[in-house]
């Protein structure tokens, strides 16, 4: 009788898991090249404040904040407006390597004496967002003065509406002018110049907000991470990452925020239009 010959089995093993590899390493550049570098961007870094308060993930530690900035700084990357980024947006530029975008929230007066002369120093820029009716009146808030000392110092002011009001639940239409347009003429009569940018308060907005933000004659518009397009193509939907004190001490985490892929593998997470439209969680 004639033998069978005998396979080599490890031998077609290693055949076949190299093949398969081969296989994978075909798929995830093809996913990269296809999906994952088109959709990167300029990321728009999201401050609040700028102390030592642990209890909320919106506060970085002054030592932190000064950490990242000079992160920044040792790694070569630019600090862009928030102006040039929406022209970049506009011309059809999504992504600038080695450039960030610096905001905050809610004009905290932390801002000033903590990360103003940290950002001054580096000759950085930003722009703080501000809840006018709460400045120079609250406690804890910028005052007007030390606004304009920011303004001199290469700080730009956007409008965060006057009360820190959630727009989506807004129903009246002059309520709501007032939450978006009101602010505009009190930097204007403040600081000379109206804001050219708002940000939504807590990130959240619908299309009757939006629109009104439009006609107040913004020239863009922040969320947090709600807007629909991660990879920030409309300048009144612009998404941001949020930097957190843990950042600094996470391996590679405050890197990936600055690469420009962050919103990208967020997007797989992102949200429905309902819960767009309709959470009201804080921040993100």
């Amino acid at each position: 009788m004639k033998k069978t010959p005998k396979r080599n089995t490890p031998a077609l093993f290693a055949k076949l898991f190299g093949a398969a590899l081969i296989a994978a390493a075909v798929l995830v550049s093809a996913v990269f090249f296809i999906y994952v570098r088109p959709n990167r961007c300029t990321p728009i870094l999201m401050y609040h404040g700028v102390r030592d308060d642990g209890s909320s993930s919106l506060f970085v530690s002054p030592a932190n904040f000064s950490r990242q900035m000079a992160f920044l700084d040792e790694k070569g990357f630019s600090v862009m407006t928030l102006e040039d980024l929406v022209k970049d947006v506009k011309s059809g530029i999504s992504f600038r390597p080695r450039a960030v975008v610096i905001t905050f929230d809610d004009g905290y007066e932390d801002n000033y004496i903590n990360a103003f002369p940290v950002l001054y120093k580096r000759g950085m820029s930003a722009t703080i967002f501000l809840p006018t009716a709460q400045i120079s009146r609250d406690k804890g808030y910028l005052t007007w003065d030390q606004a304009r000392v920011m303004a001199k110092g290469g700080i730009d002011f956007g409008a965060h509406t006057r009360n820190h009001a959630y727009l989506p639940d807004i129903k009246d239409k002059e309520e709501l002018l007032g939450e978006v347009e009101g602010p505009r003429r009190d930097i204007e009569a403040n600081l000379g110049s109206p804001a050219r940018f708002f940000c939504y308060p807590a990130g959240a907005f619908n299309e009757d907000s939006k629109k009104a933000v439009i006609e107040a004659g913004y020239e863009g518009a922040l969320s947090t991470n709600r807007g629909r397009s991660r990879s920030n193509k409309d300048v009144f939907e612009l998404n941001r990452v949020k930097v957190t004190d843990s950042d600094m001490t996470r391996p590679m985490h405050f890197s990936a925020k600055i690469s420009g892929y962050y919103n990208v593998f967020r997007k797989l997470g992102g949200k429905s239009k309902a819960s767009w439209e309709d959470d009201k969680g804080g921040s993100q």
